[in-house]
């Protein structure tokens, strides 16, 4: 693998063997718009849907593994018609997010709000698919309020934490009557059992409120930080150094969250409308393998120059 062709994304796919664990595609949009390395204009977009979008689809599907995603980067406008398309393909039960990604833009706009997201839409093809949660650090926000412990039995000194509850609020929407039980004077059903309560108020790891209600402690340096969820507003366009010479080009910052997710290290990439080659930055920046389609002979110049001292 490793290579980056040029020609047209299909014909290249039928022509190879390929099996890959993940795909990631920013295809053309159908805007009208002339980007000068490449024209994104059909006829109508019925004809972009049926006779460009939804093939190149549908071989994704055959080439992408078992364990495998596809990831759809699109605008907000024609999401639905790759909705669409990967139900038909894929199947709706496959659907696994539609992240919102804050990409910018302030351009002032008198007919309607002003477009500040991204769509990326992810589905996989079976139901044993990967997916590598992913955190971010604690901020300065987040640390603002937690307590601080300074003199426990257990290893732990003056270190950060949070507390949650340890009893479920709404027992009976969760029957577990095996974790009912009184404990320091109050009956409720617990998350836990009372071999391991004990063990908790032994271990000084219950927080207890002023009516005896005990809380679990969650010390910060033992948590895997705040878990990414499907709105992302911390990763910014493109800007600098990084900026080429190249339309549409997406910021290493998204393809690295997006390959981290949902592909292992030595997995195989695949990108067929792969630009300047981001998606390839990415996967050698993250020990993955990659293959690259573009009809655009710029982009495998660009992709190369970029990779030269890789």
């Amino acid at each position: 693998m490793n290579q980056y062709k040029v020609g047209d994304n299909l014909v290249i796919l039928n022509q190879e063997n390929i099996s890959c664990d993940l795909i990631y595609i920013d295809p053309p949009y159908n805007t009208g718009r002339d980007f000068g390395d490449y024209n994104d204009k059909w006829a109508t977009m019925e004809d972009y849907y049926k006779n460009f979008l939804y093939p190149r689809l549908k071989k994704c599907h055959e080439i992408l593994k078992n364990t495998g995603n596809i990831v759809v980067h699109v605008e907000p406008k024609n999401s639905h018609w790759i909705r669409k398309a990967l139900d038909k393909i894929f199947g709706e039960k496959k659907f696994r997010n539609e992240i919102i990604w804050k990409s910018g833009g302030h351009a002032k706009n008198l007919k309607q709000l002003g477009r500040m997201h991204d769509s990326i839409i992810v589905y996989s093809k079976t139901n044993n698919y990967t997916f590598n949660p992913q955190y971010l650090p604690y901020d300065e926000k987040y640390m603002k309020n937690k307590k601080v412990e300074n003199s426990i039995t257990s290893k732990k000194f003056s270190c950060f934490y949070t507390d949650t509850a340890i009893h479920n609020s709404q027992p009976d929407m969760n029957p577990r009557l095996n974790l009912r039980y009184e404990w320091n004077g109050h009956s409720k059903q617990w998350h836990c059992n009372k071999k391991k309560m004990q063990q908790l108020h032994n271990e000084e790891r219950l927080h207890y409120n002023k009516k005896g209600v005990p809380r679990i402690k969650r010390y910060i340096d033992e948590m895997s930080g705040i878990p990414i969820t499907d709105l992302w507003t911390d990763i910014t366009q493109i800007q600098g150094k990084e900026k080429l010479d190249y339309a549409t080009q997406k910021p290493i910052k998204l393809l690295d969250r997006i390959i981290k997710l949902y592909s292992n290290k030595d997995d195989l990439v695949v990108d067929i409308f792969a630009g300047s080659g981001t998606t390839g930055v990415s996967a050698i920046k993250n020990d993955r393998k990659y293959f690259l389609i573009d009809l655009n002979n710029k982009g495998k110049t660009v992709f190369e120059k970029r990779t030269q001292f890789a």
